[in-house]
């Protein structure tokens, strides 16, 4: 059984008067719209110019996808900190990416929620830098590969540390954030260099 509609009470009807009384028409009645005079003024040369190019012509059985991925991959936060310049002095970051240096104390965040993590790796900095430490280790780990239909960016830890360690309180603490060596953990832990 359809629900019966319900009509416009009298104020409700005067309110739409008004406002139908006040709209002004887009295109007045008697002239073209503004595209189509432009489109009827152009001469047949920018006519030409500015229609779309023509879609490419497929055979039967040829895929319609690109052979190779058209979008571009958001650099990993590995990449956009090891394309940062150091803030340091060069031999002490070469030994540190290079994995010479030894981690002073380290921080697993594991199974962490980000909400779980946040404070604890501020603690850990803070709680760090006031015992002198220069150099600790901040491990996320790499995340778990998420092979559904929708692209996702695994390992949230991993990508949210460097922007929290880049923030308040933590920023003026911390001097240069870089991957770890292999050996401490490559792309799932990070160097974090403190400031004296």
């Amino acid at each position: 059984m359809a629900a019966r509609r319900r009509g416009l009470t009298p104020g409700e009807r005067e309110l739409w008067s008004r406002i139908a009384r006040s709209a002004k028409a887009l295109h007045p009645p008697g002239k073209p719209a503004k595209s189509q005079r432009e489109e009827t003024t152009l001469p047949i040369s920018e006519k030409a110019a500015t229609t779309p190019a023509a879609f490419p012509r497929f055979r039967v059985g040829q895929s319609s996808l690109p052979s190779k991925p058209t979008s571009v991959r958001a650099p990993s936060p590995a990449e956009w900190l090891a394309d940062a310049a150091p803030r340091m002095d060069a031999k002490a970051y070469k030994r540190m990416t290079q994995g010479k240096m030894r981690p002073e104390a380290r921080l697993d965040l594991h199974g962490m929620t980000l909400a779980q993590a946040q404070p604890e790796l501020t603690r850990f900095i803070l709680s760090c830098h006031a015992n002198g430490l220069r150099l600790v280790l901040v491990i996320t780990g790499k995340g778990r590969g998420d092979h559904g239909p929708l692209p996702t960016r695994p390992g949230a830890l991993r990508h949210q540390v460097p922007h929290w360690l880049h923030r308040t309180p933590l920023a003026p603490v911390v001097q240069q954030i870089t991957a770890a060596h292999y050996r401490h953990g490559g792309e799932g832990a990070y160097y974090v260099y403190l400031r004296r």
